[in-house]
């Protein structure tokens, strides 16, 4: 590419080159240095207890707590506690209480049609 065909199109030639990549191709795995630091829930990623990465899906974490939060809240009203009890118990308002509660529903509505 002469100079006047880059000047035209803004193309930088040297910053193509300094991308790090060959001929459009990723490094072999014996030129990455990855450290496997894990996260808070494991200390390697090969000693993960989930069966896929909570961090590859957005929002993934957030989402697995806030199953991990319902799954409990459904426990303690089937154990004798009311939505008012279980509101401030959580943070959270009656009706994320009642959502909780009615997405149980749900998912069993879900499943009986499917069969």
């Amino acid at each position: 590419m002469d100079f006047l065909t880059c000047e035209i199109s803004g193309d930088d030639p040297e910053l193509k080159e300094e991308t790090g990549q060959q001929g459009g191709r990723d490094l072999p795995p014996e030129f990455c240095h990855y450290r496997d630091e894990g996260c808070e829930y494991a200390e390697s990623c090969l000693a993960c207890p989930f069966p896929q990465c909570i961090y590859d899906e957005p929002r993934g974490r957030q989402r697995w707590l806030k199953d991990l939060r319902n799954k409990e809240i459904k426990r303690l009203f089937h154990g004798g506690w009311k939505i008012t009890e279980l509101a401030p118990l959580f943070g959270v308002s009656q009706r994320t209480i009642q959502r909780a509660l009615n997405g149980e529903k749900e998912n069993n509505n879900q499943t009986d049609t499917k069969q």
